[in-house]
Order: structure tokens, then C-alpha cells, then sequence
């Protein structure tokens, strides 16, 4: 069974930083590419960044210079390291594999104070 466990999230000020991380199992993780995706109440989930089973990482524009995605394929998880934090940025996060991307899981809440 498939499994992807979000974590890390929390109540940060503006300028912050937090770590999510997403560990998985139940399928194989290093022939996956995995992405970290948001929503904020209102507004549709929205790619944020994903990394590639080689090594390739993309990023929303949104977040460029501020978020790296990285992964340990030795612990099966995906780390989203989230520097300079904005109030824009408060939303549920989500990890997922590409074969069955969006905001499905059951998601880590980040939450950004002016």
C-alpha cells in the first residue's frame, strides 16, 4: 500500500524557516519523481516544487531562491527546506508521487504571521 507521511510544518513568522519532509513507502521511491504541492483556504492546489527520479528539481516562481527541494533515497523522504517565509506562503502542504500528483495527502499546515 502506498503511503506518503508529510511533516514538519508550523506557526513561523515572516522571514522564518521550516523543513517539511515526506517520507515514503509502498512503492518504488527511486524510480518516482516527487512534488511538493499547497493550498491555501480558497485558492486551487498549486505545484510548488518537485524533484526528478535524476536528480532534476523545479520550482514555482513564486518560491525560486527561497525553497530547495532535496531527497535521502536511502530513507525513502523528500525534504522541502523553506527559507525566508512570506504570509503568502501559509497553506496545507502535500507531498505526492507524479503518478498520482496534487493535494490528495493528508498534508502538513503552514502557517506564516506578518
Amino acid at each position: 500500500e502506498v503511503h506518503l507521511v508529510e511533516s514538519g510544518g508550523g506557526s513561523v513568522q515572516s522571514g522564518g524557516s521550516l523543513r517539511l519532509s515526506c517520507t515514503a513507502s509502498g512503492f518504488t521511491f527511486v524510480a518516482s519523481d516527487i512534488g511538493w504541492y499547497r493550498q491555501a483556504p480558497g485558492n486551487e492546489c498549486e505545484s510548488v516544487s518537485t524533484i526528478s527520479r535524476d536528480g532534476t528539481t523545479r520550482y514555482a516562481d513564486s518560491v525560486k531562491g527561497r525553497f530547495t527541494i532535496s531527497q535521502d533515497n536511502a530513507k525513502r523522504t523528500v525534504y522541502l527546506q523553506m527559507n525566508s517565509l512570506k504570509p503568502e506562503d501559509t497553506a496545507v502542504y502535500y507531498c505526492a508521487a507524479h503518478w498520482a500528483a496534487g493535494c490528495w495527502n493528508h498534508g502538513t499546515q503552514v502557517t506564516v504571521s506578518s
